[in-house]
């Protein structure tokens, strides 16, 4: 027997159906082309099982707290690069009321191998001590030499890493990226801190290996590709996430001030025929009363943001 209550069997009917309708539309004008055997159906199937119980960081179902037009957007975007979550492609995250697609380090590979045809995406780490030098030739850079010894294998005595997308009909793309170019990546999330006790400090390589395979094929899709769909959907969870790590910076360091973010929103998908809008519209008028109430008993107010 489904678990499903009757709101979300409607909004799973309406998203998908609007979802497949916009899919099936971009194939049909040339917009969109799919890598072979990827299926969206089953890609959409694996994502709305993920939906269920994925929550928001108040621990609140992010089908109930984000609104329907962000979560459809978070399926395309998540069709348009040719991801699927049960394969570790990607995940969905709540930036406030916003539902984003956010790419994997193995959906990044995924991507480039797909749309460009790479052969092989690897990273390799640069230690203290390491014997290494490259050399730039034209726009790109190209590892010449990398010695390594064993003693310099030491998560503190990383100095860079680098990644390198191979390819069979032209020459392969490097990027590279210091150990502080790194770390300042690992902190625009919410769950690094230096000297802390989290992932990013335990397994040091492994991430920082991550990190810059996902920063290269970024840079590459966004100077190669010719399509508008995929650049827009590569990018989108990152303009996201920026802006919803500006709002918290700006709420954790207002002193006093009032505050008024308009959040821009993901580019909306036009809703289902007969479908309602979200409920948040309506409560706007509301949320402006509450706000300006206490902006006159002196409280400190940000609104709306995440």
């Amino acid at each position: 027997m489904s678990k499903e209550t009757p709101a979300t069997q409607v909004a799973k009917k309406d998203i998908v159906d609007v979802v497949a309708g916009k899919v099936r539309g971009f194939i049909e004008r040339g917009e969109l082309h799919l890598p072979p055997g990827y299926s969206p159906e089953n890609a959409l199937k694996s994502a709305w099982l993920k939906l269920q119980t994925t929550t928001d960081k108040s621990g609140k179902p992010v089908l109930s707290t984000c609104t329907p037009s962000s979560v459809a957007n978070s399926l395309l975007d998540m069709i348009v690069q040719g991801l699927n979550p049960a394969k570790d492609q990607c995940y969905f995250i709540a930036y406030g009321n916003q539902l984003v697609c956010q790419r994997s380090y193995f959906g990044s590979m995924a991507v480039v191998k797909n749309v460009a045809g790479a052969k092989d995406v690897w990273a390799q780490v640069v230690y203290k001590g390491d014997a290494f030098e490259y050399e730039i030739r034209g726009k790109q850079k190209v590892i010449t030499k990398h010695g390594q010894k064993l003693e310099n294998v030491d998560g503190k005595n990383i100095i860079a890493a680098y990644a390198v997308i191979e390819f069979d009909d032209r020459p392969d793309h490097t990027e590279i990226m210091t150990f502080d170019d790194i770390k300042k990546a690992w902190a625009q999330g919410q769950t690094y801190k230096e000297g802390g006790n989290s992932v990013h400090t335990k397994f040091a390589a492994e991430m920082a290996k991550k990190t810059v395979i996902n920063r290269a094929c970024k840079a590459f899709i966004n100077s190669s590709s010719d399509s508008s769909l995929l650049v827009g959907a590569f990018n989108r969870a990152d303009a996201a996430r920026d802006e919803a790590d500006i709002d918290q910076e700006i709420a954790e360091s207002a002193n006093m001030q009032i505050i008024d973010i308009e959040a821009e929103d993901i580019p909306d998908l036009e809703p289902a025929e007969g479908s309602e809008k979200p409920a948040e519209a309506a409560q706007k008028p509301a949320e402006k009363e509450q706000k300006q109430q206490k902006a006159e008993k002196g409280q400190q107010t940000i609104g709306p943001g995440f």
